[in-house]
């Protein structure tokens, strides 16, 4: 053991000596795989490490390359590709990424948010004993996808003021001067006319020829608008984002049938929006405090402490709507097999020790971490009194600067006009003693 550990050393001295620049960092080696792996025992943990020295001179294996993508890596010799929506946002030209991060392409979770629900409904339409038509899932996966982009370029237009106050938003495109309101309202008008060319597929791809579920569809238009809102005049914005963003439990249905049949349709949309109350007020726990200084609302701040016992009740809610709808859809065991491990998944996600949400823009759907940090009642009225009490003294100072400022300029005025009635007066004099030839005063 010994003689063959100094044989490497003495190699791999001569190595350094004959070529230093040879020895280039690798991650990984054959060596170091083999001992990360669990081969070889601890006392000959340098050995394999100077044997994987060794071999990276002789081979010249490295690892950094600068040209390579913000998520591309080469390890010795092989180059891995990450191909997250993150990084095909990152590689779009530079010009066009402001538009993808304002549609939040790099962030897919509220996508699949909004297109679950139809997907849903699609399956449960489906004839006994067959799959769910493959194109109308394409078409309501595209349809997501573009007005779930839509519906964040209306958030990020209403709450542009409120973005660039809290440390998380300030970044996003408008709130930062990326995009300006009119590129975005541009924008806005191209997705939602790709989205109603989606919307008039439906009849095309639909088995009954109607106009049906293209006007329950756009009946949905008018939530969409209206979400951003309703955190400035309601402590219940998530139930309005629940009605959002489960409407496809409704238009797939219609879409596959032709009509929604509502024993079905109305028990399986509730059960959506209950899951909405569930993953969005979990998440709504990180901004609460940020909400408090600007002055909006949500479940968060009103449930603070009573926050478990409420998604105990939505979830309850949500698995009863679930029995019922598969009641009247006429389902089978291997459906209520899904519900009870829906049921096990979402108990042990709810929340029962001092977590808050990690995500971007559902919590990972339920990840939770500090849910317990509470914003009391009392402090949230002493933040929205402090709101308002800085807002009315910005205003005063606002008003009481622009006085100074005029007081300034009329000081400044009179002081100017006074030398000229002095110059004046001087010339006049002058004027006088060289015709008088006498002195004056």
């Amino acid at each position: 053991m010994f003689p063959a550990k100094l044989t490497n050393r003495l190699t791999l001295n001569t190595l350094r000596r004959i070529h230093p620049g040879a020895l280039r960092p690798c991650r990984y080696s054959p060596s170091s795989v083999f001992l990360h792996a669990g081969g070889g025992r601890t006392g000959d943990a340098s050995l394999h490490s100077d044997s994987g020295v060794l071999k990276r001179g002789l081979y010249g294996q490295s690892v950094s390359h600068p040209s390579l993508g913000p998520r591309e890596t080469q390890q010795c010799g092989r180059r891995s590709i990450s191909l997250s929506a993150a990084t095909v946002v990152n590689a779009a030209p530079a010009s066009v990424q402001p538009y993808l991060r304002l549609m939040r392409l790099d962030k897919p979770i509220g996508t699949w948010l909004l297109y679950l629900p139809s997907t849903w409904s699609i399956a449960l339409a489906a004839d006994p004993g067959c799959l769910p038509h493959l194109d109308m899932l394409t078409l309501f996966g595209v349809g997501a996808l573009l007005m779930r982009g839509a519906g964040c370029t209306i958030n990020d237009m209403w709450d542009k003021d409120f973005d660039k106050k809290v440390a998380r938003t300030a970044t996003r495109p408008i709130a930062s001067g990326e995009i300006s309101q009119m590129q975005a309202l541009a924008f806005l008008g191209g997705q939602l006319s790709l989205g109603l060319g989606v919307l008039l597929c439906l009849n095309y791809y639909s088995f009954h020829n109607d106009l049906y579920s293209i006007a329950l569809g756009a009946a949905s238009l008018a939530l969409v608008i209206s979400y951003p809102l309703m955190k400035r005049i309601t402590y219940w914005p998530q139930l309005v984002l629940g009605l959002t963003f489960n409407w496809g439990a409704l238009l797939g249905w219609s879409a596959v049938k032709g009509c929604c049949d509502w024993s079905v349709c109305l028990p399986l949309y509730f059960s959506g929006v209950m899951w909405t109350m569930i993953y969005d007020t979990i998440y709504a726990h990180q901004d609460k405090e940020d909400d408090v200084k600007v002055g909006v609302k949500s479940t968060a701040l009103m449930f603070n402490e009573q926050t478990k016992p409420w998604l105990s009740g939505f979830m309850a809610a949500m698995m009863s709507g679930l029995v019922v709808t598969g009641v009247n859809a006429e389902q089978t065991l291997p459906y209520y097999a899904v519900l009870a491990t829906v049921a096990v998944h979402l108990t042990h996600q709810t929340p029962n020790r001092e977590d808050a949400i990690e995500g971007d823009g559902a919590g990972g759907i339920i990840g939770v971490q500090e849910i317990d940090k509470k914003v009391p009642y009392q402090l949230q009225q002493q933040h929205l009194h402090q709101f308002e009490e800085d807002h009315t003294q910005g205003i005063r100072g606002r008003v009481q600067a622009e006085s100074r400022h005029r007081g300034h300029k009329s000081a400044v005025g009179a002081q100017r006009a006074s030398e000229q009635r002095g110059e004046a007066e001087e010339v006049a004099d002058e004027r006088q003693e060289r015709h008088t030839g006498l002195p004056i005063g």
